[in-house]
């Protein structure tokens, strides 16, 4: 059996004759009449949604989209994956919800997560559960790096995204998330990621990761920084919401190394970059370094369910119990799914899969950027793909604007990203871990065409 079975189709098809269609514009229109203005992501994906399976949703008009959205980089084993409902579906039958009771169901899923470690670690690391999301994790990470040291800082990272909760958005770094909101948790403090596309800190020659790694240790070294002793540093292994930047080899050993000669705990959030979706387990697995906590959420729950947690070396323990709790911590049904999910990934060697489709559509891309004047860098691993627009590759000055209006020509025709990055100018490509070279092949000729019907200069380009 083909991955392509675990699929829908394996291209677009737009039926209506305008986007949205009818039904997805009565939709929306009654959502802005009952439901909060907070709803953002149908403002520039505009449809209401009926059904989806694998990389290819349906909306209520019968229009089929491939989505290299993955629901935020939730959907790793694709939508509605049937062998890991299978999971669903037993455990819906027995037990839904169990609070921080042992369960072999959940046991199952902690010795599979701490089996997925390199095999030097594995011995050294526990599991914890929290609430249902990715800032759930952030805030438990962030309190037990605060109740091991006694000490109350964070340095946090420019480009990073943690989540909307008090604790994870104060150490987001981006300002519009933190506009007229000024009670967030204190001493937080931001020192440069390592971008290689664009290193606010490189001088000459010189490398990005020394300039990055040694401002880092300046920070905590002198008496002048501002910055007291913190309890912890947290850091994307990838950034993802930043513009899926993956830093240059060294980068993540220069942190932990200058966290440990200064007795500061480690966070890396693997909530995005986790789950296999860079080709291995965890993102970090890539790199020799080795963090003392790690969020998880998102694709852990396989094909959408709500999940998240730490795991963290047991030398970092400092709960007691009932130290911090969550009704929805653990829940059983979303275990199950997770479990499904490990078992999908070994049974079709999805690790494998997401290199090889992973190179195959940076390759695809970098195709592109040789000849089109405002693709300025292709970049990420396995399928968490960043592709940067500027306005011209001398300058590097960012065009979010034709990003804007090439992501509305790629939705009128069926392809569906999500934009981010410093500057809005980010295509982020987040595709489940299932899509095949087909799916890639139609998704980059719907990119093409709306290449060819944006500014233009891109319209005149020759692209095969």
């Amino acid at each position: 059996m083909t991955l392509s079975h675990y699929h829908l189709c394996e291209d677009a098809e737009i039926v209506s004759p305008s986007l949205p269609g009818a039904g997805s514009r009565s939709l929306l229109l009654r959502q802005q009449e009952i439901e909060g203005s907070v709803v953002s992501y149908p403002r520039n994906m505009p449809i209401a949604l009926k059904r989806a399976k694998g990389s290819i949703i349906e909306d209520v008009d019968g229009n089929r989209f491939i989505d290299f959205f993955g629901g935020c980089g939730v959907l790793n084993v694709g939508h509605v994956n049937e062998e890991v409902l299978e999971y669903v579906k037993r455990q819906q039958e027995d037990l839904i919800h169990a609070l921080d009771f042992p369960t072999e169901n959940k046991m199952a899923l902690i010795d599979t997560m701490l089996g997925h470690l390199p095999p030097s670690l594995q011995g050294d690391y526990k599991v914890s559960f929290g609430g249902p999301t990715g800032s759930d994790a952030v805030e438990a990470a962030i309190k037990l790096a605060k109740l091991k040291t006694g000490r109350d800082g964070v340095i946090a990272f420019t480009g990073g995204y943690h989540g909307m909760s008090s604790g994870a958005l104060a150490v987001t770094s981006d300002r519009f998330f933190r506009e007229n909101l000024t009670s967030l948790i204190p001493n937080v403090s931001f020192v440069p990621y390592n971008y290689p596309y664009r290193c606010t800190l490189r001088s000459g020659e010189g490398s990005s990761v020394d300039s990055c790694v040694s401002h880092l240790d300046w920070v905590l070294s002198t008496g002048h920084s501002g910055v007291a002793k913190p309890a912890a540093i947290i850091l994307e292994p990838l950034q993802g919401e930043g513009g899926n930047i993956l830093p240059e080899a060294g980068f993540l050993e220069g942190v932990t190394e200058v966290a440990r000669k200064h007795g500061v705990l480690v966070i890396f959030d693997e909530i995005q970059s986790g789950f296999f979706r860079t080709g291995k387990f965890l993102e970090f697995m890539h790199s020799d370094a080795v963090p003392d906590i790690i969020t998880f959420s998102k694709g852990f729950g396989g094909i959408g369910f709500p999940i998240s947690g730490l795991i963290y070396r047991k030398d970092v323990e400092a709960w007691g119990p009932g130290a911090h709790i969550g009704t929805f911590r653990g829940n059983q049904v979303s275990i199950a799914a997770a479990r499904g999910a490990f078992a999908f990934i070994e049974k079709h060697d999805i690790e494998s899969h997401t290199r090889d489709i992973g190179s195959y559509l940076m390759g695809k891309l970098k195709e592109l950027q040789q000849g089109h004047p405002y693709i300025g860098d292709v970049r990420g691993r396995g399928m968490m793909i960043g592709v940067e627009f500027v306005k011209d590759k001398a300058t590097k000055e960012p065009n979010p604007e034709y990003l804007k209006e090439l992501r509305a020509a790629c939705f009128q025709r069926g392809l569906l990203f999500e934009s981010g990055g410093h500057h809005g100018n980010v295509m982020r490509l987040v595709p489940p871990l299932i899509t095949t070279h087909r799916i890639v092949d139609n998704a980059i000729v719907i990119l093409k065409r709306a290449i060819r019907s944006c500014s233009k200069e891109a319209a005149e380009l020759q692209l095969s």
